[in-house]
């Protein structure tokens, strides 16, 4: 319902259930805030909103208000609200002046000069020719928040916005307030590390210098970088970035915000593994003789692989992708496999046994979907590892309604209440059949949902486990009618992904061909020497110390396990190094820019096949990266569209029969957690100070309170 409101002698209709804050914004008024924030509750506490109810006996903080209690005036005319005159401007001078109290002059020294919201606003509303206040400024002592957040707690003016997003968004308690008044601190429970993978993102919510990136710390200033929007590839959820760099550097990665995919947020991963892109890097090419790596040049390295190519037989040879592959890249090595015969492909490093049509791979409830779910099965996956935005997306449906949650797999801490199952993958069965009680709870919902993840699909009874949930999705009416969740669509069956690259290949068919080996196979011919040579396009999460004699050609940016096995290394571009499409889970094609370009000798990826196809006598049909992404879409066509998910086509039998297959359950074995360590999951994370840091502190323990 609507209500009537003159906001600077404009009338406007606003929403009653909206902020007068957002009213006015809507009215096109500028209204400045420390605590308020469009994501979090309303603490109300900074007062820097403050506008005139014309009649009302005080300013009113708009943020604490509703459109609803603006009542009309008693002769029914719409009330008027001024957020400009003289009156609110010196309401909003004299909260800046107590705001500026205890503040220190830091600027100079500050992480957030340049992009202070205190520095902004005390611009039009700091009083620079005198001050009121002769007492001792307040200090307070800096707290521990871990290896990630900085504190300098004299510059807090406790708006409590990381409180807040800690508490509702991350639901990590974690943070909280002790003392009243003047003596007020914001600090973590008995100084103990802010344990959340969502952490980084207080610090966009700073509005001052009191909470800053500590491995940023003194690194640069705002004006002296280069931005350049990007795709997060530390998951496969696609999260919108901004990789900001200096020079060849990329000094920090900040989220961008789709509503959509991550709203505003972004993993600790995510934000802070961009100094694994400068260690351990590959910049030019190695050959290996006699048993060691040795650099060489182009040419040597093509040569070596085209003389080993030239006596291999096609059955014998086999290409793996890594997790990290643009789609360029992979519709490159599997044109150039392709025409030399090759059948032995895979993507599934970790042997996930996905199959079937393009919807028995996504997430097709779509991320911005999970807000209308009110029933979720999760089935071996740990959503806070796998994908810790959209674990948040789940929480705050959780928050929002009557979502239920029922684990099958190991018990974790996912920040909202979960009913646990158990490990014994025989429940899936009880749930096909209906006779458990969480399967008449999926019946009765009006969206239900189900998450499969690598923990299922990776065992060897993993298709069965994927022909189960299937069958599950079937018998509680997760499929419903065609159309997007907001069109009144809904298909609730979802496979979570952890590797970037892997939509993407699935899409180009990077998988065995006819009689062709899986990766599992590939490893175990190479091992019986029925496989002598592998291309490696930056694959390292696979037994690269168990492939026997088999000749390794690795292409990649950093020297982790595969490099180390290899016997010639071509030096590729990281994601910030190259343009390249990505698929999310849900299918989304998504876009990342070149932000820097790649050290020393090092090439795109796509050019480097392109380049070495000429010498193997098997020339690729794309000089440019236009060319090559024609081709994409040639062979699938959801490529010419960027930036949208797909659309739920209805139930199919024809494409949830063909998910998995009927076999055995190894009822006896546990499922148990596919992700080890969150911190350290890719070559790029690996090569990271930071996530080491990360990894000692909150995986391995290393974290004993103060008190302790």
């Amino acid at each position: 319902m609507a209500r009537k409101i003159i906001i600077d002698g404009k009338e406007i209709e606003a929403e009653e259930n909206i902020t007068l804050l957002q009213a006015c914004e809507q009215a096109g008024a500028e209204v400045p805030r420390f605590c308020y924030h469009e994501r979090l509750s309303v603490a109300g506490n900074c007062r820097m909103c403050l506008v005139e109810w014309v009649g009302a006996p005080k300013p009113q903080a708009s943020c604490a208000l509703q459109v609803k209690d603006i009542f009309p005036n008693k002769d029914g005319t719409p009330a008027k609200i001024n957020t400009n005159s003289p009156y609110v401007k010196k309401a909003r001078e004299g909260v800046m002046e107590f705001l500026l109290i205890n503040h220190p002059l830091d600027c100079p020294i500050c992480d957030q000069g340049g992009e202070c919201d205190l520095q902004d606003q005390a611009m039009a509303y700091g009083r620079a020719n005198f001050h009121r206040f002769n007492e001792n400024k307040r200090a307070v002592e800096n707290k521990h928040m871990g290896p990630l957040v900085k504190t300098i707690m004299t510059r807090c003016i406790q708006c409590t916005r990381c409180v807040r997003f800690a508490t509702e968004v991350a639901g990590v308690p974690d943070l909280g307030a002790t003392g009243r008044g003047e003596d007020m601190e914001i600090t973590t429970y008995l100084e103990k590390a802010f344990a959340s993978e969502l952490s980084g993102n207080v610090i966009d919510l700073c509005p001052v210098g009191a909470l800053t990136s500590k491995p940023y710390a003194f690194n640069a200033r705002p004006w002296e970088l280069r931005k350049t929007e990007s795709i997060d590839v530390m998951d496969a959820q696609g999260c919108n970035i901004r990789v900001d760099a200096r020079g060849r550097e990329v000094l920090r990665v900040l989220p961008r915000l789709n509503e959509e995919i991550n709203e505003e947020w972004a993993s600790d991963k995510a934000r802070f593994a961009c100094d694994g892109l400068s260690r351990q890097r590959l910049d030019k090419p190695y050959v290996r003789k006699h048993g060691k790596l040795v650099p060489a040049s182009w040419a040597d390295a093509f040569a070596t692989i085209a003389a080993r190519v030239s006596e291999t037989k096609p059955e014998r040879m086999a290409a793996i992708v890594g997790d990290l592959a643009a789609a360029e890249e992979i519709k490159a090595l599997k044109d150039l496999m392709t025409a030399f015969g090759v059948v032995n492909l895979d993507c599934r490093q970790e042997g996930a046994k996905l199959s079937g049509p393009r919807p028995a791979y996504l997430f097709n409830t779509t991320i911005a979907g999970v807000d209308a779910a009110d029933a979720l099965l999760l089935i071996g996956t740990n959503p806070r590892w796998d994908a810790p935005v959209l674990n948040a997306r789940i929480r705050k449906a959780w928050i929002n309604s009557s979502l239920k949650v029922a684990n099958v797999g190991v018990p974790v801490d996912l920040t909202y209440p979960v009913e646990e199952l158990g490990t014994n993958v025989s429940v899936l069965e009880q749930l096909a059949d209906g006779s458990h009680p969480f399967a008449a709870v999926l019946k009765a919902a009006k969206r239900p949902m189900l998450i499969i993840g690598n923990a299922a699909l990776t065992r060897a009874d993993g298709a069965a486990l994927y022909k189960l949930a299937a069958r599950i999705a079937a018998e509680t009416g997760m499929i419903g009618p065609a159309g997007t969740p907001a069109e009144g669509g809904w298909n609730g069956f979802n496979v979570i992904h952890t590797a970037a690259s892997r939509v993407a290949a699935l899409d180009l068919g990077f998988l065995p061909g006819q009689g062709g080996r899986d990766v599992a196979a590939i490893v175990d011919g190479a091992q019986k020497g029925e496989i002598d040579f592998i291309y490696s396009l930056g694959a390292d999460e696979f037994p690269t110390d168990k492939i026997g004699r088999a000749f390794v050609v690795y292409q990649g940016s950093h020297g982790d396990a595969g490099a180390h096995n290899a016997d010639v290394i071509l030096p590729g571009a990281a994601y910030t190094e190259k343009d390249g499409l990505y698929a999310n889970f849900e299918g989304r094609i998504q876009e990342a820019q070149r932000a820097t370009f790649p050290p020393g000798d090092a090439k795109e990826d796509w050019a480097i096949l392109r380049a070495l196809s000429d010498v193997l006598g098997r020339r690729l049909p794309y000089d440019n990266i236009e060319a090559l992404r024609a081709a994409i879409v040639a062979q699938a066509p959801q490529y010419a569209v960027l930036n949208r998910a797909p659309v739920h086509g209805g139930a199919d039998p024809a494409v949830w029969n063909a998910i998995g297959a009927d076999g055995p359950l190894e009822a006896t074995q546990p499922l148990v957690p596919a992700i080890a360590d969150f911190y350290l999951t890719n070559p790029i994370a690996r090569a990271s100070r930071t996530m080491a840091e990360c990894s000692r502190v909150f995986v391995h323990g290393d974290h004993a309170m103060a008190a302790e």
